[in-house]
């Protein structure tokens, strides 16, 4: 029996006329749960497993030998995109506990196979394709070899536009930062070009690690988000197990509100032990104290969506105070953003 997909199980866009806290605070039925639940794991139920059960703390070691032999394995299978993958993440995933047994490695094959899967999502979702398609929305029509790339290209550019998330900095530890400014965020998302965006911007993340970096760090601005979209939220879930497993290291929002308590309901249960162990909610006096202590240059780089002094609209503005970057319909500075990137991995490297 075939499973139903998610976008056929939520149909109907968020009433806006009725915010959350009047709700019951139960937006998935018990089979709205289930299939979204099956749908996020599915394919990858055993990654999904040890991502429940592994305690994520202990680490094992991985030889040269066996790094060669996943590399190997990888290079056959993937050869164009098998490099996406570092040695450090390598060996950050092979090196946990397995889940049938916290007490032993990972098994060499299990790991092969998780990895492979990570290459497989990107080739069937199109991941490795993203930055094409801001380079087509960035020059002029005629850049798009058929009107198919053209349509994908502009709706990835209009989600970038907002300017509701983007990376920025580093943590003291050297992890990219990815702020999400949710007031920014429309109330009726293009689903497919939302998550399309958050690949993009994810894959720009870990390309601007510097080495030895493995995991991410994301801070929300949740001061005024739109109404939940279910279905947005699972399919973003879904990216982040399959394409992005051990990326997350924290995702910190500020501040709490009813309708984030309501969509952490309504997350919680779809998610990996491990993934939701990684969230933490707190008030705007605890988020400014948490950033001082996480930034790389301390309070001097919290934002003044925060109380700091670091413009972040300087790089970042609305789209209505955007220019197009180039002869298309881009407003977003992408480009910039990964020259940031890299400048400032450049200098943790240098100094590290």
């Amino acid at each position: 029996l075939a499973k139903p997909k998610i976008n056929e199980i939520f149909e109907k866009k968020p009433d806006t006329t009725t915010m959350p806290e009047k709700h019951d605070a139960k937006l998935f039925t018990a089979e709205e749960a289930a299939a979204a639940k099956a749908e996020i794991a599915d394919g990858v139920e055993e990654e999904f497993a040890d991502a429940v059960e592994g305690s994520g703390e202990a680490k094992f070691s991985v030889s040269k030998e066996e790094l060669s032999i996943i590399r190997a394995e990888l290079a056959c299978e993937y050869p164009e995109d098998f490099l996406y993958l570092s040695d450090a993440y390598v060996l950050s995933v092979a090196s946990k506990p397995y889940s049938k047994d916290t007490s032993v490695r990972r098994p060499l094959e299990y790991s092969i196979e998780k990895l492979s899967n990570v290459l497989e999502w990107r080739a069937d979702s199109g991941a490795t394709e993203m930055e094409e398609f801001v380079t087509i929305a960035n020059g002029p029509e005629g850049n798009a070899s058929d009107p198919d790339e053209l349509t994908k290209a502009k709706a990835l550019a209009n989600s970038l536009n907002t300017g509701s998330i983007y990376f920025h900095g580093l943590t003291k530890d050297g992890k990219p930062v990815l702020w999400i400014r949710t007031n920014r965020k429309p109330w009726y998302p293009d689903v497919d070009a939302e998550v399309n965006a958050l690949m993009l911007l994810a894959d720009a993340g870990i390309r601007s690690m510097p080495k030895g970096v493995t995991e991410f760090v994301v801070v929300s601005d949740s001061s005024s988000p739109p109404p939940p979209n279910p279905t947005f939220m699972v399919n973003m879930l879904k990216a982040l197990v399959r394409g992005y497993p051990d990326r997350l290291s924290l995702l910190m929002s500020a501040p709490v509100s009813s309708i984030v308590q309501f969509v952490m309901k309504l997350l919680l249960p779809l998610m990996p032990g491990r993934l939701a162990a990684k969230v933490l909610l707190m008030d705007l006096d605890a988020m400014k104290k948490k950033l001082a202590e996480l930034l790389l240059n301390g309070e001097n780089d919290i934002p003044t969506f925060f109380g700091g002094p670091a413009n972040h609209d300087k790089y970042y503005p609305e789209e209505a105070q955007s220019a197009n970057q180039g002869k298309g319909s881009l407003k977003f500075d992408y480009f910039g953003m990964v020259d940031r990137l890299t400048k400032v991995k450049t200098e943790f490297e240098a100094s590290n």
